[in-house]
Formats: C-alpha cells, sequence, structure tokens
C-alpha cells in the first residue's frame, strides 16, 4: 500500500473536512435565503472545482446545504491522505483489503440524535430543484444502503431520488446490487428496507462508488479507506446499518409492485432521462445530528463525475493489469462523463496487444463506449496529449475496433436514437442502453524507420529552472536591443 503522504487526517467526517476546506480557502458562504429551486444549484456550479459552496438558511430552511466538496481529483487525494499519483493504487488496496466495520450502540450515534416519525421530507430537509426541466426536488448524494434479502450483506450505491410527496420517493435503479436486492425481494412480494444517507464523509461516498461483486459491503471500503474500522450504528426501524457520523439517515422501505412516474432529470451525461415509472420508497423515520448539514450534488458538474469516475478507474486498472501486466494508468476523461472514455497507458512488446487490451477493457464495465490505448510517452490525464498520439499514431483501416449490438449505458440518449415506439415513446427496457463500441490503438509500432516515431525532446527541458534563468524586474532598450538591470 502507498504511503501516506499527509499526517493530517482531514477527512474523518464531512464537519472536519469542511473545516479543512474553509481554512485552506476552499469554501465559500453564501448569503442567507438562496433559492432551493434553480438558484442554489447555479451557484454551486459557478464555484464547482474552483470552492465548496456552503448555503445557510437555503429558502429559511434551518438545515444549511453544502455542495462541490470532492470536486477536484487532487482534493480526493487529499481526503485519502495520499499523492494524486497514489490515488488508484490506495483506492485499489482499500476495495482489495475491505475492514469490517464496528457497530456502536443505538441511540450514542450522532446521526440518531434527533428523530423524527411524523414525516414531511420537504418540511423537513432542504431539498433542491437542481435543473431547468427536473421533474421536483431530488436527493443526489443520497447513499441508499440496503440487505441482500438471502445472506444479509449489506450493498451502498447512490442513487437519483426524487421526492414527490410527504413521505414518498421514486428512485431510479440501475440493473446493479441494489436492484437485484430488490428484485429478490418483490418476487417474494415483500418490501425492502433501505436507508438513504445524506452527509456521509468524503472517503465513505468514494467507496460507495466501488465496483465489486456481489455481497460486498462498500461499508468495509470505507473502513479500509480511513484506516480503522467504519462507525455504523443500526437503524431504527431496520436491520440495516448506517454510518454513525453522517449527518442525516432517511429510513424506509421499497415498495414491492409499486410504480410512480419519476423524472425527466438532468443526469450525468449533461442530458435529461426520461419521466418513467419507477419503484417507490416510503419513509418511515428521519433521523439526524443536532445541528445537521445536507449535501447536494450538481448533476453532471465535477463532483459527480469524479466521484463516479475515480473508484471505476481503480476497478479498471486492476482487472486489466491481471491480463496485461504493461498497462501501467487508465484515465476515463471528463469529456467523456468519467464514464464512456477510458485512455490506457500501455507498454506493447508485441503488435496486436492493444487490441486485446480494448476487448479486456469493454468485458470490465459496460458503461465503456469508446478505449483509447497509447504508449508509456503519452499521459492519459491530458487530452492533449491523448488526442496528439490519436492523430500521429492511429490509422483507422488498422487501428479502429468496433463492436456493434452490446450493452452500454441506459443513461446514453443517443442509444435509443432509432428505437423508439411508433407514438415516440423510448424503446422497452430489453432494448435500452444498446451500444456500439470503439477502440482505438493510438500505439506506436513495435519496429520503425530511425526517428520517424521518437518524439521530440529538447535536451534540458525539463531540468530548466526559470527563477535562475529569468533577470526578475528586468526590461529591455529596445533601441539598442540590451537589457536594463532591475
Amino acid at each position: 500500500m502507498p504511503a501516506k503522504s499527509f499526517s493530517s487526517d482531514p477527512a474523518r467526517d464531512l464537519r472536519h473536512w469542511l473545516a479543512h476546506l474553509a481554512s485552506t480557502g476552499r469554501l465559500a458562504v453564501m448569503r442567507e435565503n438562496v433559492s432551493l429551486k434553480h438558484q442554489l444549484a447555479a451557484i454551486a456550479k459557478r464555484l464547482d472545482g474552483q470552492q465548496a459552496a456552503f448555503f445557510p438558511k437555503p429558502d429559511g430552511h434551518a438545515i444549511p446545504v453544502v455542495s462541490g466538496f470532492m470536486a477536484r481529483r487532487s482534493w480526493i487525494a487529499e481526503a485519502m491522505g495520499v499523492r494524486e499519483s497514489e490515488l488508484l493504487a490506495s483506492f485499489r488496496h482499500a476495495a482489495e483489503h475491505p475492514l469490517p466495520w464496528h457497530e456502536v450502540a443505538g441511540g450514542s450515534a450522532p446521526c440518531q440524535q434527533v428523530v423524527q416519525r411524523e414525516i414531511d421530507l420537504q418540511r423537513a430537509l432542504p431539498i433542491p430543484t437542481h435543473s431547468e426541466h427536473d421533474n421536483g426536488p431530488y436527493i443526489t448524494a443520497g447513499l441508499v444502503i440496503a440487505r441482500n434479502p438471502a445472506t444479509g450483506v449489506q450493498n451502498v450505491s447512490i442513487n437519483r431520488i426524487q421526492v414527490h410527496g410527504k413521505d414518498r420517493m421514486a428512485i431510479l435503479m440501475l440493473p446493479r446490487h441494489l436492484h437485484a436486492f430488490y428484485q429478490a425481494a418483490e418476487a417474494n412480494n415483500q418490501a425492502l428496507d433501505v436507508a438513504v444517507v445524506i452527509g456521509a464523509d468524503p472517503l465513505t461516498l468514494l467507496a460507495s462508488q466501488a465496483i465489486t461483486p456481489i455481497d460486498h459491503d462498500e461499508l468495509e471500503i470505507a473502513g479500509a479507506l480511513h484506516g480503522r474500522p467504519l462507525d455504523v450504528v443500526k437503524c431504527l426501524t431496520s436491520e440495516v446499518r448506517v454510518p454513525a457520523n453522517a449527518e442525516i439517515v432517511i429510513e424506509g422501505k421499497l415498495l414491492p409492485k409499486v410504480r410512480e412516474p419519476e423524472g425527466p432529470f438532468g443526469e450525468f451525461p449533461k442530458y435529461y432521462s426520461a419521466r418513467e415509472d419507477r419503484e417507490v420508497i416510503v419513509v418511515e423515520a428521519i433521523t439526524h445530528r443536532s445541528s445537521p448539514v445536507f449535501h447536494t450534488i450538481v448533476p453532471a458538474e465535477m463532483e459527480h463525475l469524479l466521484l463516479g469516475s475515480i473508484p471505476r478507474e481503480a476497478t479498471l486498472l486492476a482487472h486489466l493489469q491481471r491480463s496485461h501486466p504493461g498497462v501501467s494508468d487508465v484515465h476515463l476523461s471528463i469529456g467523456g462523463v468519467g464514464r464512456y472514455h477510458l485512455h490506457v497507458k500501455f507498454k506493447k512488446r508485441r503488435e496486436g496487444e492493444a487490441k486485446n487490451v480494448i476487448l479486456c477493457a469493454f468485458g470490465a464495465h459496460y458503461d465503456l463506449k469508446q478505449v483509447t490505448v497509447v504508449d508509456e510517452d503519452v499521459d492519459v490525464h491530458d487530452p492533449l496529449q491523448v488526442e496528439w498520439a490519436v492523430a500521429t499514431r492511429f490509422q483507422a483501416d488498422r487501428d479502429l475496433v468496433v463492436i456493434a449490438g452490446a450493452q452500454g449505458s441506459v443513461l446514453d440518449p443517443s442509444t435509443t436514437v432509432g428505437m423508439e415506439t411508433p407514438n415516440g415513446e423510448p424503446p422497452p427496457p430489453h432494448l435500452q442502453g444498446i451500444s456500439a463500441k470503439m477502440g482505438l490503438d493510438a500505439t506506436k509500432p513495435i519496429a520503425f524507420h530511425e526517428h520517424v516515431f521518437t518524439k521530440v525532446v529538447v535536451p534540458g527541458e525539463d531540468t530548466v529552472d526559470l527563477n535562475a534563468e529569468i533577470v526578475a524586474g528586468a526590461t529591455v532598450d529596445w533601441a539598442s536591443m540590451t537589457p536594463v538591470a532591475p
């Protein structure tokens, strides 16, 4: 495991991390009474990647809102206590060495200091409406925690949740573990207990996005990221365990065989997903700290994209290296919305290997739509360098891989073009998300003539000390073309 690069532990809970950002000039406090409808999200979006935004009394609500506290890759590394170059290796180590959580006694957990049984969600919580055509207020940063009905092992995920009644919420579940748990419960006409945790610490948020096999509790990965077991507490209305130091917990049940309209909603591809009938959570209790803060993620902005992309990168890197040890780095580009476009750094030893890497990547995660493999001299985190490699080392007739009719992301709007029903409705579920995959082998040939593929380098460019070479304050007498000392 990479050594920790910071002696402090700034991300032990959300409050400590926010205080750390504030002390380093990375948190802006807004005026009171910013509107929860659009205005809050607009301000947070303008600050995205520059400063976290803290909103006291939004629309007069007693609970403040915070957004954007994980909106830079370097901040996430800092929260983990590692260098940015160690980010993927550290996350991978945590995912491969989870720590079982530690349960604290009910009633002693900060997240259960206040208990509400009379439920009115919008009165109780400051839930924003984000984008122009969103169909109402949405919880966008809630960790949804549920137990496998067969094994009792938990799963943690972030799902978009529309609040459309005092105690009712509609949820989008993609075909992953939470949905499998729900299907198992629904098959027996049983509700599935869930908890929606709002205001978790940064590392637990990050752990929730790990790509793991079913029956691997992401709260144990959170413990590994913290370097100690995560404190959890049992919900008041179910057997679900939640992070004890969270700000807010909504306890409820996913109802069997009940669907209600949800959407449209502005999603991470920066488009709206359609209004459709979704599964429904009925809320039974809300617990929270005595003075909680509500976290919201502005959809499709950096906090949203990075929380999803970094855990996926770590998983993809581990998967590729098992079969292709020449792979040294990967990056899910922000231009590819942190999900669809993967750049792979690879030390090629034989022709054809890069195409195998492309195929291996597509098999690792169905969201991937485009994979570009480059040589070791290309920084996969720099889009200009990747584009340069494609421009100078790629020929479509020999280096392009196209796979038609594969499973892709159901949130990619291009996958449904031309597949609508005659009345203009989206295609049936079994036809949604059908995608073509494209791989680009942008690696140099193993053998080439003289310096044809030798990258241009000026000797000494990496070691120049500009402070020693530039005469500070000096000017030039342009008539005589002689320098004038400061």
